[in-house]
């Protein structure tokens, strides 16, 4: 009976943890200019998305952008462990949309970029 007990607590645990899924604000890399964005993620219809919240200079001024608000991050599924898959995210430099899977360790989020097999990763940190 113990043993049930424990399966079965060790059974939520992991649901749980799976059911975590990603919220807060990311700053992300710097892109080729030195700027960075915060990132805020949020449940978009059981998926998880994020969107441009503030932009800053390598100096760190806020900087005005005209793609504050729009989703950088769209249609991410949460596999459980950390991992994101099926989403797609939006260079806003390039203006091109690429399919796109994360993976989150304690406050590192890797986000890649992929055309076919070939992918670019960032790193972006969790600062909320």
């Amino acid at each position: 009976m113990r043993t049930l007990a424990l399966a079965a607590s060790l059974a939520l645990a992991g649901s749980a943890v799976q059911a975590e899924g990603i919220g807060g604000i990311f700053q992300t890399q710097a892109n080729d200019d030195g700027n960075v964005g915060m990132v805020q993620f949020y449940d978009c219809g059981g998926k998880y998305c994020g969107k441009l919240i503030k932009s800053f200079d390598k100096a760190g001024k806020e900087i005005a952008s005209p793609h504050t608000g729009k989703n950088i991050v769209a249609g991410m599924t949460d596999e459980g462990g950390g991992k994101f898959s099926g989403g797609t995210i939006w260079d806003p430099g390039a203006d091109k949309i690429y399919k796109s899977k994360m993976q989150l360790s304690g406050k590192t989020l890797n986000v890649s970029g992929c055309i076919a097999v070939f992918c670019k990763t960032q790193r972006w940190v969790q600062v909320k």
